[in-house]
């Protein structure tokens, strides 16, 4: 076992006692090295805790072992497993969408506030980007972030989005106002101006949006942006008000309209065209998007 295979980090030996009855309680077998305070050990995990107060960690489980006990229980630091931010405690807005490349379904935005405490609270709920889990767990989770934080949902059926697409003529312009909506709702609500978003278009589109709100904030846009905790609960609220949108359409028109784009989409369009005519698709579906000529030209 090389380096790359270990974690080392340094712990307040005053946790050793807290460290080794979580570790009995997971099943770990002990032994006592020279110069240790004990060694640990069970099938994919392997930890060892010197006199110095250093902690080793091995093994191919050691990954899950670090992010779901060792840095919430023990280390309080979370280094490990947002190694590319060492998680920002920054009181912040988060903003992200969902729905924009589905031709069926609603175009969502959502946005939430998390302090420090907040932040804290969601890396312990275990909030990652949307796009890593599923729909089922998504809407838990969803659930209980809009009952804990400040949130802003602009959600746009396709029959009012549609029209905006009329008046905007562009993807990113409408999105850029349902962006500088959501912010404009939570800055009401909180007060906070540092907002981060998960970067769709140049910079200037969602920059001149605000301005038209006359909102002045703090931006920052960034590729990736779910990588941020406090952006990737936006992304899960986005991505279930998404969901049961679609869901909701579903029932309202009594077929299951698929998610995406695919050719499952251009099949499902098909069937609403024949019951229900251009002004049925133009209730579930985005018109201006290429599968809409491809279902009507079929």
């Amino acid at each position: 076992m090389g380096p790359m295979n270990s974690f080392v980090t340094k712990i307040d030996i005053a946790l050793a006692e807290k460290l080794k009855d979580d570790l009995l309680d997971q099943g770990f077998e002990f032994s006592t090295p020279p110069y240790t305070v004990f060694a640990a050990k069970k099938k994919g995990v392997s930890c060892i805790l010197y006199t110095s107060g250093k902690l080793m960690v091995q093994g191919k489980d050691k990954n899950d072992f670090i992010s779901f006990y060792l840095e919430p229980e023990i280390l309080k630091d979370l280094s490990f497993s947002y190694p590319e931010t060492m998680v920002d405690m920054t009181p912040r807005i988060g903003i992200d969408e969902a729905g924009k490349g589905d031709f069926f379904g609603p175009l969502c935005t959502a946005g939430v506030f998390a302090d420090e405490n907040g932040i804290k609270k969601l890396l312990d709920m275990g909030v990652r980007d949307s796009k890593r889990m599923n729909d089922k767990a998504i809407i838990v989770l969803a659930s209980e972030i809009r009952s804990l934080f400040p949130h802003s949902i602009v959600r746009l059926f396709p029959h009012k989005y549609n029209e905006l697409y009329q008046k905007f003529k562009n993807l990113n312009s409408l999105l850029a106002w349902a962006h500088s909506t959501a912010i404009e709702e939570l800055v009401q609500k909180t007060q906070c101006k540092t907002v981060i978003i998960d970067q769709f278009a140049s910079e200037h589109v969602v920059e001149n949006a605000l301005k038209r709100k006359k909102l002045e904030v703090s931006l920052t846009q960034r590729h990736y942006g779910e990588e941020d905790p406090v952006v990737a609960a936006a992304s899960l609220l986005a991505r279930a008000a998404f969901v049961e949108g679609i869901e909701n359409l579903s029932k309202m028109i009594g077929l299951l309209l698929p998610k995406g784009a695919s050719s499952h989409v251009i099949a499902a369009g098909k069937k609403v065209l024949q019951k229900h005519g251009k002004e049925g698709l133009g209730k579930v579906g985005k018109l201006h998007f290429k599968t809409f000529e491809a279902i009507c030209n079929a």
